[in-house]
């Protein structure tokens, strides 16, 4: 404990106009939070004041990122300015790294009325990359609505911040840390709690430990390859895969987490974890998968490279999800996905009858149904996936063990799964198109002039050809989602075309993006027919793809001449 009270000081400050959170809390470049004078000091305040004063004296919060530059110089701070703002205590992970999932297992276990989460997921690090700021609420989940405009209120009009510029933490030692503030009755403490082990315990809750060290370690074990890709997951991977479970040290490559992730994009899919890929093709493991940055996204691969479209890998996870012990005690209350998802997902929950709901993209509104017990599974395209019950974020090594899981159950590959799946459900083919950086001004006027077009009455109905493919507009809309637990709407979650045949067109403009706008179109169609379940999907897309250029003029509108990212 310090010997002198440390001094309380509220300095003043003026409002900037852009820290609007999106989906997944404030996203800018290093150098904005470096160059823009108490850019970062803004925020954070604006985050304590929307607590409410008395919620928030003597209150617990939890602080962890994903290891990525400028990540401890924040820490420092939100550090000082909650001893100042009346916070009790703060629980932080060692070094200041904690996965966004273990962040979430954190603020339930500790019953923390909230935590600040230090990461921009997928995007780019180092001092050129990015720096994000996500906070989560005490259910352990993304801010909801009503919580990020408040913060973004009050980052408007803010005039002054509090902090504790002389107070230090030490985030290289587990240990309790004290300090005595100036006019406070009780002393301001943080925790240096290991990373790892509140969320490895659990997972041991969850799943059946012993079968999966009998997979990985046993007489008759598989290979596998995880790539945590310099992120947060190395030391998670490392702990539970290869020390608890038995994998050997060399399956897991990639666990030091760096400030720039080895200079590499953290995005787990074909495209950024090409080496991955390219190992997994030579035959020599059976199971694969990646990680993005703050380990809340993850990417499947079986031998041979096979690729599992995360839309197929919830849906396989649901039809299978008795291989996981939890279930087994709890039932299945639900799932969901996001609307841009395919509803390969759906197929299963129809057939197993089992209510599915569809909702925007952003984890906070599977949280809204979890906490009313109306969810038990849920996933999105965006390589997503999760479970209720545990934590309210999507959890990439949830969804990895579940997948071990199944593949100890079936004992069967990954690619006999994925086909045994089809066979029995259908197969819906999907890919995505990102278009990324793209001019702002263009691509709004772009989606405006679409949602015009495609919500007349004339479009209802029409129809396009393509080589000897005819597809007609059933309908078409810009999404709208009542919350099934609140009423609550939300309008204008992206524009969808959709045909006789159940076919889909989706259009979105990203909320995840730094610069510019992300454009993203999803094409989502569904085959039962066994002849065709295995063909080639951007083969089977392709006459989609054409009606989704052609009708948005996406390339003749945003300058592009194609995706920057296929998936």
């Amino acid at each position: 404990m310090t010997t002198c009270p440390l001094q309380v000081r509220t300095l003043p400050t003026a409002p900037y106009p852009d820290q609007r959170p999106g989906t997944s809390g404030l996203r800018k470049k290093v150098f904005v939070f470096q160059s823009k004078r108490n850019y970062l000091q803004n925020f954070v305040q604006s985050i304590y004041s929307s607590i409410d004063l008395l919620d928030r004296q003597g209150s617990t919060m939890v602080v962890g990122g994903d290891g990525r530059y400028f990540n401890q110089t924040a820490i420092e701070v939100i550090v000082q300015m909650a001893a100042a703002n009346g916070v009790g205590r703060l629980v932080i992970g060692h070094h200041g790294i904690m996965s966004t999932p273990a962040v979430s297992c954190v603020i339930r276990k500790y019953k923390a009325i909230g935590g600040i989460v230090l990461t921009a997921s997928h995007n780019p690090g180092g001092r050129e990359g990015d720096f994000g700021i996500k906070f989560n609420t005490a259910n352990g989940g993304p801010a909801q609505d009503a919580v990020t405009n408040r913060i973004f209120q009050i980052s408007r009009t803010i005039e002054e911040y509090a902090i504790c510029p002389e107070l230090r933490v030490d985030l290289a030692t587990l240990s309790k840390q004290t300090f005595d503030l100036e006019n406070k009755f009780k002393p301001f403490t943080v925790e240096i709690v290991d990373s790892v082990e509140s969320y490895a315990n659990m997972l041991r809750n969850i799943f059946d430990f012993a079968a999966l060290k009998e997979l990985l370690s046993g007489e008759n074990h598989i290979k596998i390859q995880l790539d945590a890709m310099h992120g947060v997951m190395g030391p998670y991977v490392k702990r539970i895969l290869c020390e608890e479970l038995g994998s050997p040290a060399n399956s897991a490559i990639n666990c030091v987490p760096l400030q720039d992730f080895g200079g590499q994009h953290p995005d787990p899919n074909l495209t950024h974890a090409a080496d991955l890929v390219e190992t997994m093709r030579g035959g020599q493991y059976d199971f694969g998968a990646a990680f993005d940055g703050d380990g809340d996204r993850n990417m499947i691969l079986g031998k041979h490279g096979f690729f599992v479209n995360p839309s197929d890998s919830v849906a396989v996870i649901a039809a299978n999800v008795f291989s996981i012990p939890y279930f087994q005690h709890t039932g299945v209350r639900g799932y969901a996905r996001s609307m841009p998802t395919s509803a390969a997902l759906d197929n299963v929950a129809r057939a197993t009858k089992i209510e599915l709901y569809e909702t925007p993209t952003g984890w906070k509104f599977f949280g809204n149904l979890m906490d009313a017990g109306k969810l038990s599974l849920c996933g999105e395209e965006s390589f997503g996936t999760g479970s209720a019950d545990h934590i309210r974020e999507k959890d990439g090594l949830w969804a990895v063990l579940a997948w071990l899981s199944i593949l100890a159950t079936r004992k069967q590959s990954v690619e006999d799964i994925i086909k045994d799946h089809w066979q029995t459900f259908g197969r819906n083919f999907f890919t995505k198109y990102d278009y990324e950086e793209v001019d702002l001004d263009a691509a709004i006027q772009m989606m405006e002039d679409l949602e015009l077009m495609i919500l007349e009455k004339a479009f209802m109905g029409q129809r396009f050809a393509v080589g000897e493919k005819l597809y007609q507009v059933e309908r078409a809309d810009n999404f709208e989602y009542t919350d099934p637990v609140d009423g609550r709407i939300c309008r204008n979650q992206g524009l969808r075309i959709i045909f006789t045949d159940g076919s889909r067109i989706i259009y979105r403009l990203s909320g995840t993006g730094i610069m510019g706008a992300t454009v993203r179109v999803y094409i989502d169609s569904y085959e039962k027919d066994p002849d065709k379940i295995f063909r080639d999907p951007q083969v089977m897309l392709a006459p989609l793809v054409t009606i989704a250029l052609k009708v948005s003029q996406l390339h003749e509108r945003t300058g592009r001449s194609g995706p920057s990212v296929i998936t």
